[in-house]
Order: structure tokens, then sequence, then C-alpha cells
């Protein structure tokens, strides 16, 4: 059992030690007992038995809604712009402004989720009232359109515009939309890892399944985004916009109750409180003794004992000391006057004295930040496939067989791509690397994400080179001849790439996050795409501004054959190869999280 030993007040030690075979014991008991070894429990709240709860049963539930719930947003979101530009009578360059502020609000709202998550509410919570605020925002824009929008009956398609709408309308308009923003931003960075809460990584059978689910997931997201793309993509480009809003209103509900159906299976870890008071905790602790000289050992630092952290509640694992930041190590170095005595007992300032735990949460949260920063080039050539991509499939021909491909539906090699990869890696490239790495996870999380960005790199090449002989055919014959189908290895190349960077920065940043801030990893994903948005939206105004002097067209003008795509494109092929370098020496330089009782795991 834990005994804490506290001497004189002017020698105050902390000493936490163990009765022997007590902790084999305990192990022993839990096991036999069927409980799960990472401190989740249960909907009652007692700890969790492993075959009465979470495992794959209640992963396909989440991947099932998961999937669901993408089909609903991308409903809305696929077509926004030709929605803004047809019914409520937006420029193009309005509606995309619209639509990317839009955009960039979801994944911004993802903090706001976590936050709360990891704070209050714990994950399920949390992911049932967001569900809740977003299916009541798709029901409100799908009334809305019905019934104020859509008028006169039978406008909105390519050759009818709508009427106009009173400022009441609109305000009602934009206030269901950014329902939608808020409901699915909060849901997002939860979801995924409350679906990874299913499975204990202590046991080494749920270890790989919790692996497997993190690919999973991304898949299931890209099947439902399938759906959207094309089927709800094609029924609102021809003016059936209403059926496609009440057809994401009803997948979204379906989920919602497909979620609350599995309640008494989930395995929950308990809210550990508001981290950003831990945080200024170790800042102010670590500051009010930046004159104590730190020991060269973390041995000699505070760490609370067992019946502390129970008293606490929160089911936090401890986290073990690590090298580096030492000046933070300062807020848990132990002195006389942390400690205030009362007659009954002796407790801690925590704005003095803080745990090793909690001064790691901080570090862990430093080294994370280079690491993220790095993947945000990468979204910067993700969101081409939504943009760029979508304007150079426009200006070219896209006839098969009678029947004229719509740009934007060119995505869906993407997403086949994404579906393809993710078995080919589980099945092949997963096996290879396991015999010749002599590892059993095969390639690291970090390993994967720079694999992601070399072949972003060569997607963005590929979409030069095929740009370079659009534009000479066109120039040439005074029309573009190259067919659309030759877009498709830029597409698949994108896919690929996901399945190597987004699939291992989710598994990174959710492996290496302290229990107390999991879903706050999973919102850093989803801010990398936010960010990624932004800046596409900047570089691309930055080289306009510059090509544009003189009287030139520019790179990227609206007449695509007087511009030179190209070459954006193989710029942003060097900025992703200058950006690989960084992200090498960044993933050299990190240190991985070292919890208690789970195996260090090497990550370079």
């Amino acid at each position: 059992m834990a005994m804490v030993k506290q001497e004189d007040q002017k020698n105050v030690k902390i000493d936490v030690t163990y009765g022997e075979g007590e902790k084999e014991d305990a192990m022993e008991e839990e096991f036999s007992c069927g409980h799960t070894q990472d401190g989740t429990v249960d909907f009652r709240g007692k700890p969790a038995i492993k075959n009465k709860s979470g495992g794959w049963l209640a992963g396909i539930i989440i991947l099932v809604n998961q999937g669901l719930a993408t089909l609903a947003f991308f409903g809305v979101s696929v077509n926004l712009v030709l929605f803004l530009t047809r019914v409520l009578h937006q420029s193009n360059e309005d509606a995309a402004n619209n639509v990317s502020k839009w955009t960039g609000t979801v994944y911004m709202f993802s903090l706001i989720g976590a936050f709360l998550s990891d704070s209050y509410w714990g994950r399920y919570k949390t992911c049932a009232i967001f569900q809740v605020i977003f299916v009541l925002g798709l029901v409100l824009l799908s009334v809305t359109s019905q019934l104020l929008l859509i008028r006169p009956e039978g406008c909105g398609d390519e050759y009818n515009r709508c009427g106009s709408h009173s400022s009441m309308v609109v305000v009602i308009f934009y206030m269901s939309l950014y329902m939608i923003a808020f409901g699915n931003g909060g849901y997002q960075p939860n979801i995924a890892t409350f679906g990874s809460d299913q499975f204990d990584e202590s046991d080494r059978t749920e270890a790989h399944s919790k692996v497997s689910f993190f690919s999973y997931f991304y898949l299931s997201l890209n099947l439902g985004s399938l759906f959207s793309n094309t089927f709800l993509s094609y029924l609102e480009d021809k003016g059936s916009w209403a059926m496609g809003f009440w057809a994401s209103g009803g997948s979204a509900l379906l989920a919602f109750i497909l979620f609350v159906s599995g309640t008494t299976r989930y395995r929950h870890f308990r809210p550990c409180g508001n981290p950003l008071s831990r945080v200024c905790q170790v800042i102010v602790a670590s500051s009010r003794k930046w004159k104590v000289m730190v020991p060269l050992s973390g041995d000699e630092l505070y760490e609370k004992d067992d019946k502390e952290a129970v008293d606490e509640g929160n089911g936090s694992r401890k986290i073990l000391h690590t090298e580096g930041f030492k000046f933070l190590d300062r807020a848990a170095y132990v002195d006389v006057d942390d400690f205030t005595a009362d007659p009954k007992s002796v407790s801690r300032d925590p704005w003095r004295l803080c745990t090793v735990t909690q001064v790691e949460e901080l570090k862990c949260v430093l080294r994370l930040l280079p690491i993220w920063l790095c993947t945000i080039i990468y979204s910067v050539v993700f969101t081409q496939m939504a943009s760029l991509f979508v304007v150079q499939g426009a200006a070219m021909r896209h006839d098969v067989f009678g029947f004229s491909i719509p740009p934007a539906s060119m995505s869906a090699f993407d997403i086949l791509s994404v579906a393809a990869f993710i078995f080919f890696y589980r099945r092949v490239l997963q096996p290879l690397a396991c015999r010749i790495t002599k590892n059993p996870r095969g390639l690291t999380e970090l390993q994967r994400m720079g694999i992601g960005l070399l072949v972003a790199t060569v997607a963005m090449l590929s979409a030069g080179t095929v740009e370079y002989f659009r534009l000479r055919m066109a120039t040439a014959n005074g029309s573009s001849r190259l067919h659309i189908m030759w877009q498709m290895p830029q597409y698949a190349l994108i896919g690929a790439s996901e399945v190597f960077m987004y699939v291992g920065q989710l598994e990174f940043f959710n492996g290496q996050t302290p229990d107390g801030l999991k879903s706050f990893g999973s919102a850093l994903c989803m801010t990398s795409m936010s960010l990624g948005n932004y800046f596409s939206d900047a570089i691309v105004t930055a080289v306009m501004k510059i090509t544009t002097v003189k009287g030139r067209a520019g790179w990227i003008p609206e007449d695509l054959n007087r511009g030179h795509m190209d070459s954006f494109y193989y710029m942003l092929a060097v900025l992703t190869v200058i950006d690989f370098v960084i992200y090498v020496l960044c993933a050299r330089w990190y240190k991985c999280i070292r919890i208690e009782g789970k195996s260090t795991k090497v990550y370079h």
C-alpha cells in the first residue's frame, strides 16, 4: 500500500513505496474479475468489465454513427457554394469566402467540444449533446429551405434562380447553418477518442484492435462522404435542395439514435478537470521557484500517492518524468513553504507545488506543437482537392459515353483510394514492415506521417504535370482537349497520402496526449485542417498579387488557359519538401509520453 512519509518542517521529503507483491496481487485480482486496466468505467461509474463493455461491438456502433453523421454533414457542405449562388444570389467570390469561413468555423468549434469533454462532461455526454444540436440545425435548415428559401417552387437548379428573400429569412438560414457547424464541430474530436476508449491498450489483443480502429474510423468517414458527394450532390445540383437537406437530417437523427442505443455497452474515462488551471499552476509554481537548482534526477520531484489520486477521482493515470524543459521541473520541486498545516491534516498549495504528472502534461503539449505545425502544409495540399482540382477539372473535357462527369465528383477517386490503401496497408504493408523492422507495430505513427508528406509531394507534381500538358494542348488547339480522367492519379495519390498522414495523425495525437487531454489531441487534427484552409486562401491571394503585376494574367486567372496553375502546384510541392525536412528534424527531437504501467514505445 502507498505510504507517504513526511519529515520535519525544515526538510520535507515525499517517499512513495509499495508493499512487496501488493501490486502484483491487485493486478491478478482485477484480471480474474475481468476488469479493464486502463481506468475506464461503465455507464454506472463502476470499473468496466471486459466481456460486458467496450470492444468491437461498441466500436462498430461508433463507426456506423460516424459514417451516418459524416453523410449528413457533407450532404450540406458539398454543394453549399452552389446553394449560396443559386438560392441566395451571392457572387462566386462571396459564396466561396462564406463557405471557407463556415468550414473553418466547424473545425475551430472542435476546440470547444474537446475542452468540455476533457474537463467536465466526459466524451459520451459531449457527443450526445452536440449531436442533438447538429440534428436540430439540420431540421431547421430543411424547414427553412422548403418553406422560405426555395421560392418559387422548383427553383435552385442550374437554369432557374430563386427569388429574393427578407433579411429575417437569411438570418434564420445562417442560424441553422452555424448550429450545424457548432454541433458537428463539437462532436467530431470526441467521437474518434470515444471510439478508441472502447479498447484497453494494456490488453495485447485490444491494443491491436485500437490501432485498427483508427483506420476503420477514417474509412467510415470517407464512405459516408462518398454517398454525399455522389447521390446527394446529384439531387441538390438538380434543384432538390430540400430533399437533400432532409436526407441529411434523417441520417443525423439515425446516427444519434444508434449512438444512444449503445449506452450500456460503452466504456468511459472520467473527465479530469480544467486543463487550463493545471497548466497555469505549473507555470506559476515554476516561476516562483526560478532560483531553485533543479535536481538531476526526477526521483526527488513530487508525485501524488495512490490515496490522493483516488480522492481526486478523475481516473487519470500518472505520467513518468522525462528529460527536457528542465525549467518546468521546478514546479514539482518540494519546498518547506509548499504545504500548509492545520490541526487535522497537511495540505499542498497547488500554486506552489505541482505533481510530476501535471508538469509532464504541459511538456507533452509543448512537444506536440512542432509536429502539429508541420501538418498544416499538408492540409494546404489536401485543400486543393476541393478547390483548384475542381477548377482544373472544369477546364478539361469531361464526357464519358455521352455522360458529363461533374468535376467535383472526381473526389470519389480519392475516397476509393483511401478505402483501397487502408486495406492494402493493413494486409500487406504493415506485416511486411513488421518483418523488416522487427517491430510488432510496423511503421511508427511519425514514420507514416512523414511518408504521407512525401506522397502528397508526388500528388502535387502529378497535378502540375497534368496542368502543364492541359495548358499546352489548349494553347496549341484553341481549346482544352485533355480528358478529366487524367486527374485520377492526383486524386488517388492524395487518398493514399491521407491513409499515412491523417490516420497516423489520429493515432499519434491520441496516443501521445495525457488522459486529461485526449479529445484535445483529436481537436488538434481538426484545427490543422482548418488552418490549412486559411493558409491556402492566403497563399493563393499572395501568389495572385505577386504574379499579376504589369498587366499579366497571373498564375490562377479566371481563364486558366492564360495562367500557369502548373507553377502553383510545383510551388506547393517545393513547400511540402521543405516542410518534410523540418518535420524530420522535429520527429527526431520528439520524446514520447511515458505512462505508469505502460510500455514505452519508440516513435522515431
